[in-house]
């Protein structure tokens, strides 16, 4: 899996992280997974046709001292369908400037 890591987190900042991540991404029923949406207007043409299939997310998992992106976007509505695929540069873009913002708004360095 192509992924982004930030690892060498000190655990006060993995909660700071859950924190935030709790308020603008979406929590999965497991509690160290949670979803980015991505924006309608960095959807490849697939994934913009299948509306049924929305939202189309990014995976962030949270280790101890690590976070986790994957660069694959997902459907929260189904497991098998042709338009879950890697991240196109847009869409990988999106993710980094996410993980960016969000160490440089909690005032995180790694």
């Amino acid at each position: 899996m192509r992924s982004y890591v930030i690892d060498e987190v000190q655990p006060f900042d993995m909660a700071r992280i859950r924190n935030f991540l709790t308020d603008r991404a979406i929590p999965s029923e497991l509690g160290d997974i949670f979803w980015i949406p991505i924006p309608d207007d960095l959807l490849n043409e697939s994934q913009y046709q299948h509306r049924q299939c929305r939202p189309h997310v990014l995976a962030v998992e949270l280790g101890k001292t690590w976070v986790r992106m994957e660069c694959y976007v997902r459907s929260l509505k189904g497991m098998r369908c042709e338009c879950q695929a890697y991240c196109t540069r847009q869409q990988i873009l999106f993710l980094l400037n996410f993980a960016h913002a969000m160490l440089d708004e909690l005032g995180i360095k790694t």
